[in-house]
């Protein structure tokens, strides 16, 4: 059983980048280098479909929940951050997690551009969908996906659901975990080369991992279906 050190410890998202000068950004993400002007207010509730490499997956998401990461959330998605992003981290009966960019530059302008908490509302059960942090205020581009009910310890400690997965959680049950914790618990991806040497590093000594091809709001009308409990 995890206590709750180990838990807190596990999930903080690293903040080190690598020496190495990041590459020059592409065409494609250059919206993303000014965190500061994507700060639209999401929808009271809006759902956001992840095409990965295992299959398709969707989380609905409650604004009144945590509204900061919710916002947040919704910008991300909107603009591609999460195009192309690996599952670095999953651990089995745990979580997974996601949210680092590609491209390192992009990583460089998002380090810092932390978002206020919110209050935890909801609990950490499986499906739950949650911004990973390493303290107070800090919360940037990192969720995870809770995949046991036992979490709830994390609540405690100031991890604020914003949305559960409605569909495809099977699919997030599958994606690879056999490389575990990233340095220096494990043998797994380092979060400080991720961040800062981007999908070339993960790619060239992690290629098992799965990753998104492609997140996307979806227009409102398709939310008529949604579920209102998490997918099993």
């Amino acid at each position: 059983m995890r206590t709750a050190k180990a838990l807190t410890l596990c999930l903080m998202a690293a903040t080190l980048l690598a020496a190495a000068p990041a590459p020059a950004p592409t065409a494609t993400n250059q919206k993303l280098l000014n965190p500061a002007a994507l700060n639209a207010q999401a929808p009271a509730t809006y759902k956001a479909k992840f095409q990965t490499s295992k299959g398709d997956f969707v989380v609905e998401v409650t604004r009144s929940w945590a509204p900061n990461g919710a916002d947040r959330f919704y910008n991300l998605v909107k603009n591609g951050y999460y195009d192309g992003a690996r599952f670095f981290r999953v651990i089995k009966d745990f979580m997974v997690q996601f949210g680092i960019n590609g491209d390192p530059s992009v990583n460089a302008v998002w380090q810092q551009a932390s978002i206020p908490d919110d209050p935890v509302q909801q609990s950490n059960k499986r499906g739950m969908v949650t911004f990973a942090t390493r303290g107070p205020n800090t919360r940037t581009t990192q969720v995870f996906i809770n995949y046991a009910d036992r979490n709830a310890g994390l609540d405690s400690q100031g991890f604020a659901p914003f949305g559960m997965v409605i569909e495809g959680m099977t699919v997030v049950d599958t994606l690879y975990s056999d490389y575990g914790e990233g340095a220096p618990q494990g043998m797994g991806p380092d979060q400080g080369r991720s961040q800062g040497e981007g999908n070339a590093y993960l790619t060239k000594n992690f290629p098992n991992l799965d990753y998104i091809k492609k997140a996307t709001i979806m227009p409102a009308e398709a939310k008529k279906a949604a579920s209102t409990q998490p997918a099993k």
